[in-house]
């Protein structure tokens, strides 16, 4: 099975610079989302509502822009426009997950093409909630990659 793509949307709290995006947003939610989907090692994007789709590598200054703000017909703009993005960034064939780490404004518009392949792990949950689960999620990781170290240093014979 292909390697899942991640989604995690902007949050309103930036650095009052130029910045890559995975550095740009400063929420306590973001870095959690961060550091999940960085060491899971699969690739992401951040979905922004001023820029639609991306790369963490991407330099942008801070925005004030959130999808809330637009009309219903900007929403479909942005929507149609990050589509777009995400057909050239991950190509026509890949056909693993597309997981989800965003709200439902910045995630409606782009499920008719995730459609099967959409994952969202965070589904219903408050944003406490989500932190935990986030949270969880990043100490479970650990955990594997620890007892994974741990096999390699100690081999079976």
């Amino acid at each position: 099975m292909e390697s899942p793509i991640y989604l995690v949307a902007c949050v309103s709290q930036k650095l009052e610079c130029r910045a890559r995006a995975a550095d740009l947003y400063r929420s306590d939610w973001f870095r959690k989302a961060r550091t999940y989907v960085e060491e899971t090692g699969d690739r992401w994007f951040v979905l922004s509502a001023a820029h639609g789709l991306v790369k963490p590598s991407q330099r942008l200054a801070p925005y004030d822009t959130t999808l809330r703000d637009l009309s219903a017909a900007e929403r479909r703009l942005w929507g149609k426009k990050t589509v777009q993005q995400l057909r050239r960034a991950i190509g026509p064939c890949h056909a693993g997950p597309i997981v989800f780490l965003a709200g439902r404004l910045y995630r409606e518009p782009l499920l008719a093409f995730a459609g099967e392949r959409a994952t969202v792990p965070m589904l219903g949950m408050g944003i406490g909630q989500q932190k935990a689960w986030l949270a969880a999620q990043i100490a479970e990781g650990r955990e594997r990659a620890a007892r994974a170290a741990q096999l390699d240093l100690f081999p079976t014979w």
